[in-house]
């Protein structure tokens, strides 16, 4: 690498005791971006130094967040095709060094396992059975319903390793997984309780957006009506608004998760996670994708 040598002169100084000369230096690794970090976690492990280990940590973690904001704008920017990309640029700001590939594997895997059950005369009722029971029964994934706060049950790879989340990780990867199969399962952002719509464009006169029946991925699956929808929002005493029914965007999806993690983080106390988090949040803010 040609810019090695003063990358890594630039590292020997990182823990000059002068404001004003750090300053000087950070600036000058920030501007080179990811190509630093294996220079100064390197400087981190041969340190004993707890100034020094501090001002590195800095570093990557300003360089692995800018990558991050950068990441989540291109995917909003180029139009928020790929649910799955979404939620695994969000994974990587807790999880910089996220094995992205390690993660498709193993939700291929799970469409696999279904793919292998599919027939082709199957209703939509009994395509969703057999998903659901390969992804409950068999990989026994389930709603974390002791710990439903906790930050970890929104982040993707957390959730395939302990088969625990809450509703909208649950969702991105059992939608991910239909998808993958053509079968149309798509989110539904309905307050409080984010779920599934089993979707059939040509039978929009028939089922009001074209949903034929609702999935709850945080309750094993369960299927259920609108008529249970209509009764969930007056519980609440909110109006039956279209987007209550319809499906959303993978914009608005991502941007839940988002939320979800503010109000984890806020829960927590972590005030930098929660501002760094409404950064990300800002990124999505054209509410036309």
């Amino acid at each position: 690498m040609e810019n090695s040598k003063e990358i890594s002169a630039l590292v020997k100084l990182l823990d000059d005791p002068d404001p004003e000369i750090y300053e000087h230096i950070e600036k000058r690794l920030l501007e080179y971006g990811s190509e630093v970090v294996h220079f100064l976690e390197n400087a981190w492990e041969q340190s004993l130094d707890s100034l020094l280990q501090e001002r590195i940590e800095n570093i990557v973690h300003k360089i692995q967040f800018s990558s991050v904001k950068e990441d989540l704008n291109l995917w909003y920017q180029s139009g928020a095709f790929d649910l799955l990309q979404g939620a695994l640029v969000v994974n990587r700001y807790q999880y910089p060094d996220l094995d992205e590939q390690k993660i498709i594997l193993q939700i291929e895997e799970i469409k696999r396992e279904i793919w292998m059950g599919l027939q082709y005369e199957m209703s939509s009722i009994e395509k969703i059975k057999l998903i659901n029971h390969i992804f409950y029964n068999v990989y026994g994934f389930s709603g974390n319903t002791k710990n439903h706060h906790d930050p970890q049950n929104s982040y993707i790879n957390q959730v395939l390793e302990s088969k625990k989340g809450n509703q909208i990780s649950l969702a991105i990867i059992y939608s991910t997984i239909a998808q993958k199969l053509d079968i149309p399962v798509y989110g539904v952002n309905l307050p409080q309780h984010f779920i599934l719509g089993y979707i059939d464009e040509s039978k929009r006169e028939e089922h009001e957006f074209g949903v034929l029946f609702y999935i709850n991925a945080f309750n094993k699956g369960a299927i259920f009506g609108k008529h249970d929808v209509d009764q969930f929002l007056r519980q609440l005493n909110l109006d039956p608004l279209p987007g209550f029914y319809a499906p959303c965007s993978n914009v608005e999806i991502i941007r839940r998760i988002i939320r979800n993690l503010i109000s984890a983080y806020e829960n927590l106390g972590s005030k930098e996670k929660v501002e760094e988090l409404k950064e990300l949040q800002d990124i999505l803010t054209n509410t036309d994708l």
